[in-house]
This record gives C-alpha cells, structure tokens and sequence, in this order.
C-alpha cells in the first residue's frame, strides 16, 4: 500500500512547479511506518511535510556574516535564491551548518581534526553546484576533500550499542572517489577508530576495499568502520554498482546479526537490492557497537580525502520495511532531479595556461591563505581549478582570491590564495591578447619560461605577449556599463539564439552575467556570442545572444576612454539615452564618449 501511496504521489508531483503534498515526505512515510527519522539533512527539500525552519546556514568569506536559507513553502523546496542574493560577494559563501528538520537537533558543522591525521573540516562552496529539484533552482554539498560535516558526541535517537536503524542518501553517481571515505550515516563519537561495528554509515565510492568486485563502480557500500562492505565478509560480485547522475543509497541494519545495502536511480525506477543477508563475521560486527554520532562527506576517523556530492539524506529509528523504502524512493523520484552532477556548474570556470593546463591551488582543495597557486593538469571535478572571476576584478576559487605575495609589483614575485580583502594584488583584467594583467603592477600574470609541468609556480612579470602570458578565463568577468549595471542575457541563464542583451543589477552568481573576451575580441557567454541583429552596422541596431561565427557583429573592442568598439559597424555599444533600470536593451550608436557608452571589462 505504501509503494502504490508512494508513486500515486510521484505523478501528483512530477510536475515541475508543483508543491510536496501533505503525509508524502520521506520522514512522513517513515513515521507512518513505525521507524521515525531521528536526523534527516537536506540542502533541496524539505523531508517532513510540516517542516518550515532552515534547511542550511550559509557564512561569506568575505565579512563573516551568516543567514539560514529555508524553503520557498511549507514542505516545499530550498529557496536558492535567497542564498544568490546574500552570497553576492567576492569569495561567495560556505555552507556552515546543515540542519536537522527531525526536531531532535541534531544539525552538522564542519568536522573537527581527527586521528587519521587531516585537519578540522571545512565548510563546502555554497554554490558550487546547482541543480534542479521539483522544477526549482537548487545547489548540491559539494564535498572536495578537506569538506565534511559531523555531530559530535552522541546524537538524539540515533542508534548505540547494536540497535536497528535504517539510513538513505540521495547523491551523486558522477562525482565520486576512492579515497576515504564518503560516508553518510552513524558513526564515532569522537573522531577516532575505535574499532570494528563503531560505524555504520551508508557510502557510494569507488572503494574496492575486499576485492573481487564487479567493474569500476561507484558501488553503494557499508562502511562498518575497518571496511567498505559489499557483502558478508566484504566482497560481494552481486554489486553492479550505480553510476547515475543521481543516485539513492541505502542502508539498514539490524544491529545483530544483518544488514542490506539497496541502490537506485533517484530519477526513476525502483531500487536493486545488492545484499540482505549477514552481517560480517569478522569479529566486532555480530553484534554492532554504534556510538552515535554521525557523519557527512568523511570517515569516522575524519578521513576527509574522498569527494562527492550530497543532497538529502536521513536516519531512522529501527529496522525498515522494504515497503517503506520503496515508498520513499517513489517519493524521491517525484522530485524531478534533474542537471549535471559532476562538474561546477556556477559562475566559475577554469583558467587556462600554457600548454593547455589549469590554474590550480597547491594542496588539493584545502585553499588555505599563502597557499602556492600554479599549474596543473586539468581535472573537471577539481574545485581549486574553478575560479569566479568577480565584478571588481579579483579572480576567487575556495572563498579566497588570486594574489601575490606581499602585495608585490616585482617582477618574479609569486602567486598564492589570500582572502579577498580588495588590494591592487588582488584585481586582473583579461586583455584581448590572452594575457591577464595585474593593473597595480602593469605586469602579467606568468609561467616561468613558459614552462608547463604540473607544479609549476605562476608568478608575475613584464607583459610580452609570449605563449607563457597566455592565461583563459574561461569563467568570464563582469561587463559593467551605465550606472554600474551589468551586461545580462534576458531570460535568465537560457541563452538561446536572439536572447536580448541587457543591463542589469550586477549578480556575481548570474552566469549569464560572466563574458569571456576571447583572443578574437568576441564576447562570449552561455556558450554563445554578444552579436549585433542581422549582423548590423545601423545607429540603433539591438545587440543579442548568437552563435559564435565570427562576423563583424561579434568584434568588440575596449577603447581607451571606457568604450567597447564593433570595429565593422564603426560604432559602439550603447545605452539608450543613457539609461540604467533593469531591462535595458542595449544597441550601437555612433561613439561619442558620453557615459552611456562606458562599458568595462573585467
């Protein structure tokens, strides 16, 4: 009955906008089950139908300011957009505590050190990865490694000492490691290994901890501290793996003598049961010795070096029916998950360097100040290769900013990761023959003699247009025009061709927002060009969004006095009498150096 409930409710809600129904919420169907929520986490959705608290605390880099970001309703879906507008700020935000809508309070913080021998946690980027969930705007946890989450000590309800408890996560499929461990669920209550059955957290990695395994995984396991386990006593060929954009990982146990690991799509379909049978008999496991605490994104000795990406997840009270579970996998599908789970997708982008490889921060996503900033091979999950190039200039990656030491102007002087704090070491302008100048300098950004081995320290020197200068922010920057308004794409982030090109509030978070100068002078963004209709030369001809094809409607050129030339047309761009509201739609007008012609590139 609850299966039929359970996907009834799927159709109501598999409509983009629509609202989450009364009773239909995971922790509803596990109430009504007799196996209560005793922590459930989420950065998308409310879990319990009558829940309107926050669902996450985020705090920006830049001043230490925090706000909790809810639902857009009752029940309903996590309002992104209140978190773009607070984190509209050089360096973004950190999501710094998710809360538990069980009513238990049993919210997670970043973890602290651990025995495994890595520093405390780190809060992940707050917008890393957006999404769609139930026709809305959502962002995923983004786990790099340094990211996790934990409560310490014993949590309310949470299962100790061998009792039953039931544990899911909604996660990503795409990104994903096999390094330890990405983990969600029981475990220590301070973060050390105290020995086998301590844990009981369910994860999706590409561990193959007790070999044989099935493929390459990412497999859906049980980490009972001491082991990744497939099956019994470890390793389990039954276990296919899931490797969907999103995937629904579940465990449960008895706390005696057996457990069941179970994986799905999160989009569709039902769930694959990959074991339900005995617990380990390796001693510690028959039975469990839980403590209670749980985890988020690590192990429980706070190995923090995996990654992945979070988006719901709860544990309950109990042993759960597969009834139930089946029920709540309806109800996730309903959701409507939807978008691209392994890759950045905000207004970051990488930065390209000689030889085709990226900027990257030394240290593999720890990003802490001083932190050596160089060259490295190219890696799509890599979140310190992914720079925002921000509004006034400053090129941000982990909440810090691309700078030079001291604040140097030498030639020679290094790079390195600092807090955006504003300072003229701080600021870069892509120029149009592929070098990113320091203005405070009047240097450029540089590879020593062009060299293009991993590890490489980027530093500063007199610009000379060689192949070692030539670094792509592929990101983009900021346009500003009149009245500080920013250059925009009509329709918010679609990008179609003939989308208007517009003024609008600058939005830091708006990708549509971020132009890249290309070496071709073409301005591009949304994977499409700033063009002009019909390829026009006309006083009053309207600029929009096209396909890169490079005709003279797409060349555009910063003048001296502040403007942006179309060398065919003769003309620059321009806003109508000089206006500044939202919705202004800009064209070309005879260059005439007033102050509706001041366009700047970042």
């Amino acid at each position: 009955m609850l299966t039929a409930l359970g996907l009834a409710l799927g159709l109501l809600l598999g409509f983009p906008a629509s609202s989450q129904a009364a009773g239909s919420l995971p922790c509803d169907l596990y109430a009504a089950a007799g196996t209560p929520c005793v922590a459930a986490h989420s950065v998308t959705r409310a879990l319990l139908s009558s829940y309107s608290g926050p669902l996450y605390r985020v705090t920006r880099a830049a001043d230490g300011a925090a706000a909790d970001i809810g639902t857009l309703a009752q029940g309903g879906y996590a309002d992104a957009g209140a978190q773009d507008v607070f984190c509209a700020t050089a360096g973004g935000c950190r999501i710094t505590r998710i809360y538990d809508q069980s009513g238990r309070h049993n919210d997670l913080t970043p973890g602290p050190a651990g025995t495994a021998g890595t520093g405390a946690d780190r809060g992940a980027d707050a917008s890393e990865l957006a999404v769609t969930a139930g026709g809305h705007k959502v962002y995923g946890l983004w786990i790099s490694p340094g990211v996790g989450y934990r409560y310490t000590g014993v949590a309310s309800g949470v299962a100790t000492d061998g009792r039953p408890e039931g544990t899911y996560m909604v996660a990503s499929g795409t990104h994903v490691g096999s390094a330890c461990c990405f983990d969600y669920g029981n475990a220590e209550s301070t973060p050390a290994d105290t020995g086998n059955g301590h844990m009981d957290a369910v994860s999706i990695a590409t561990t193959c901890y007790f070999a044989p395994c099935t493929g390459t995984g990412p497999w859906i396991e049980a980490d009972l501290e001491n082991g990744m386990f497939q099956g019994d006593n470890g390793s389990n060929t039954a276990n296919l793996g899931n490797r969907s954009a999103f995937v629904t990982a579940v465990l449960k146990n008895n706390g005696q003598t057996r457990y069941a690991l179970k994986g799905g799509d999160s989009r569709s379909g039902g769930l694959s049961t990959w074991w339900d049978g005995a617990l380990p008999t390796r001693g510690g496991y028959q039975p469990m010795h839980q403590e209670g605490g749980i985890i988020l994104g690590i192990g429980g000795d706070n190995s923090n070096g995996n990654r992945g990406t979070f988006f719901e997840g709860v544990m309950v009270s109990g042993y759960p029916t597969d009834a139930v579970e089946n029920a709540v996998q309806a109800n996730i599908v309903s959701v409507g998950y939807s978008g691209q789970t392994d890759v950045p997708n905000g207004p970051q982008g990488t930065v390209t360097g000689p030889g085709g490889a990226c900027v990257d921060v030394a240290a593999d996503d720890s990003g802490t100040n001083g932190a050596a900033v160089q060259l490295w091979d190219c890696q799509s999950y890599a979140e310190d290769q992914h720079w925002t190039h921000q509004p006034d200039g400053s090129l941000s990656t982990l909440g810090r900013c691309l700078d030079i030491e001291n604040n140097g102007t030498a030639g020679g002087a290094k790079l390195e990761l600092w807090d955006c704090d504003g300072v003229g070491g701080q600021k870069w302008v892509q120029r149009a023959d592929g070098s990113l100048l320091n203005p405070q300098s009047g240097r450029c950004l540089d590879s020593p003699s062009g060299a293009t081995a991993n590890g490489t320290r980027l530093q500063l020197w007199d610009c000379n247009g060689a192949a070692a200068q030539k670094f792509s922010v592929n990101g983009g920057g900021a346009v500003k025009g009149p009245g500080g308004a920013c250059v925009d794409v009509a329709a918010d982030d679609s990008g179609t061709d003939g989308a208007a090109v517009q003024l609008w509030g600058c939005q830091s978070y708006a990708v549509d927002q971020h132009w890249y100068h290309r070496a071709d002078t073409s301005l591009a963004t949304l994977g499409r060009c700033l063009d002009i209709v019909g390829n026009g030369t006309a006083n009053g001809a309207q600029v929009e969004l096209w396909d890169c094809d490079g005709v003279g409607g797409q060349k555009w050129v910063q003048q001296a006095d502040g403007s942006l030339l179309n060398p065919q047309s003769g003309r620059c761009l321009d806003s109508p009498d000089g206006a500044t509201a939202n919705g202004t739609r800009l064209r070309i007008w005879d260059c005439n150096g007033s102050a509706a012609q001041k366009f700047g590139l970042s």
